[in-house]
């Protein structure tokens, strides 16, 4: 016995970037899932940005990046492959938003430099390399991106250990 026309309620999911890839959002609330791709949007565009501009024009990225003047002579071969890193940490952090299979993977792997990176600045402070003010000027450059690739890990890693598709 029916007490009434039941309601439909759309599952909310959109198709970015090529056909047959869904983000699912159903399994998450709307605040979670624009953080995630927020975090991801901003790992995947700041850091292939950021390693392409190291690649292509060294000396500028070299002389208007804050506080690298401080860390060195200038060496155009270092700073391009850093840049390389840079770059395919990006395309990884995209790579994973649209192959949900790989995604942890993709995802830790980036991380993981990520973190190294970032806990070398922490620990150029430390010994005394650098002054404890190079912390926040490198925050939205280094520390972030860590922060960003730990959170999105822990997700994807709850996501695909709960037998849920890992996708965003």
């Amino acid at each position: 016995m029916s007490t009434g026309p039941q309601q439909h309620i759309p599952e909310q999911s959109f198709t970015p970037i090529r056909e047959g890839v869904t983000m699912n959002f159903a399994q998450d609330n709307r605040a979670v899932a624009a953080a995630v791709v927020t975090m991801v949007a901003f790992n995947g565009v700041f850091l292939s940005v950021n390693g392409l501009f190291m690649l292509i024009n060294p000396l500028v990225w070299y002389e208007l990046i804050p506080g690298v003047t401080d860390t060195g002579f200038f060496n155009q071969h270092f700073i391009r492959d850093i840049g390389i890193i840079q770059l395919f940490l990006g395309v990884a952090f995209a790579a994973g938003m649209v192959l949900p299979e790989r995604r942890v993977g993709l995802w830790a792997v980036a991380t993981a430099w990520l973190c190294a990176h970032a806990l070398f600045h922490f620990w150029e402070v430390a010994v005394g390399i650098c002054s404890p003010a190079a912390l926040p000027r490198d925050f939205p450059a280094v520390t972030m991106p860590a922060i960003f690739g730990i959170v999105l890990v822990l997700w994807a890693t709850r996501r695909s250990g709960s037998k849920q598709p890992a996708t965003a």
